[in-house]
């Protein structure tokens, strides 16, 4: 009886990309006890109870049914007068707005609706870990754009136009970015806009964390930029800012012909997003901002404790200016981001989670979440603290 090699069986797209870098790495740590971990970009805060109310008034309705394809009408008008009452950015909530299972859902039909094979699209380099094999699996090619910390790990128009081939078809953009916390003001988008414009390009625009900024600055929609609200597909949801991972509530809005294209490929693969789900995230839109206000404030207090902790360490980190994540640098420990985070884990059981699983560019990083209790926070600083100082022993 002849043995069936399965790997000769998946297809050669799926085979040629590498399990998620960041899921391998916490592998490790369900077979580790007693470990605080930095590493999953999950707020630890509860979904506020009247958003949870509202879901579970939902099920005692009897809402337990499939809604239309693009989502709920009254989510997708929540959607737009959020945009509009945050960034001056209208939408039509019936034609230029779907509701995803998530952003991740997002991408992956933004990718699929406007890729041809072979298509190129720009990423930066590095950047969250879904973007490359979302290209590869729409069968575009990743053309990876190096950010530098001397740059604040913000993407350069300059770095955009000298990767431009006659392939490239669009920009994925991810601000404030994850890994890095880097926030693109308007005064850094309107550079890469002109090359998106003189290029005859798209722009998949990742703003998911558009809520979780500091320091007064200012969060900029690429849509709301001269000429690229009908060149963009921007994605969001209320994962972070709202602490609603769990429910996978996303939304993309974009020119009409894009998000019908989407919404085609949405039908067959999902159908809808779930619907208490959906209902949730109308409370959250009505009623939410001051639970973003409060988880905010106390993302910013720890922000400050963390880096000055990392100072003291001998970490050097560029501050970030959104999201809720750390990249230092780790280089002076002359340790590749996967033998540190390993050795982290094993030695003092910190979970971090390497600056490989970003990119290339992302070696000699590790990424920490500071989305983690105050008090769970000042330990595992405590532990990296020991840990880091045996290393220049």
């Amino acid at each position: 009886m002849s043995l069936i090699d399965f790997r000769s069986k998946v297809s050669s797209r799926v085979a040629k990309f590498p399990p998620s870098g960041i899921r391998k790495f916490f592998d490790l740590i369900s077979e580790e006890e007693g470990v605080i971990s930095l590493g999953v970009g999950e707020p630890d805060f509860v979904t506020p109870w009247h958003i949870r109310e509202k879901a579970i008034r939902s099920l005692e309705d009897g809402f337990t049914m499939y809604t239309s394809n693009s989502g709920l009408s009254d989510l997708r008008e929540a959607v737009s007068s959020h945009l509009e009452s945050y960034y001056g950015l209208s939408y039509h909530p019936q034609k230029e707005i779907l509701i995803t299972v998530g952003v991740s859902e997002g991408l992956d039909l933004a990718a699929r609706a406007i890729l041809n094979s072979q298509d190129e699209v720009i990423i930066p380099d590095p950047s969250y870990v879904s973007y490359a094999p979302c290209v590869l699996l729409a069968g575009g090619i990743p053309s990876l754009v190096p950010v530098f910390p001397e740059d604040e790990f913000k993407l350069k128009a300059q770095e955009v136009e000298d990767h431009i081939s006659p392939a490239t078809r669009a920009i994925l953009l991810g601000y404030p970015a994850n890994p890095t916390g880097a926030v693109m003001e308007e005064k850094d988008l309107l550079p890469i806009a002109h090359v998106v414009h003189s290029y005859n390009l798209m722009v998949i625009s990742d703003e998911i964390y558009s809520q979780l900024v500091y320091d007064g600055v200012k969060h900029t929609p690429f849509a709301l930029l001269p000429g690229m609200r009908e060149r963009t597909i921007l994605l969001g949801g209320l994962s972070k800012a709202y602490a609603m991972t769990g429910w996978r509530i996303g939304y993309a809005c974009g020119p009409e012909e894009v998000i019908a294209a989407m919404t085609k490929i949405h039908q067959y693969t999902i159908m809808c997003a779930p619907i208490m789900g959906q209902k949730a995230a109308i409370e959250a839109f009505h009623e939410g901002g001051e639970d973003v206000r409060q988880m905010l404030k106390e993302y910013g207090h720890r922000r400050s404790f963390l880096l000055s902790r990392l100072r003291d360490i001998g970490l050097p980190c560029v501050k970030p200016q959104g999201a809720f994540y750390a990249f230092p640098s780790i280089k002076d420990t002359h340790l590749s981001s996967e033998e540190f985070a390993r050795r982290l884990l094993l030695e003092e059981k910190v979970a971090v989670v390497p600056g490989m699983a970003f990119g290339e560019r992302g070696e000699g990083y590790v990424r920490l979440c500071y989305a983690t209790p105050f008090s769970t926070l000042e330990e595992a600083l405590r532990r990296i603290e020991r840990f880091v100082g045996r290393l220049h022993m």
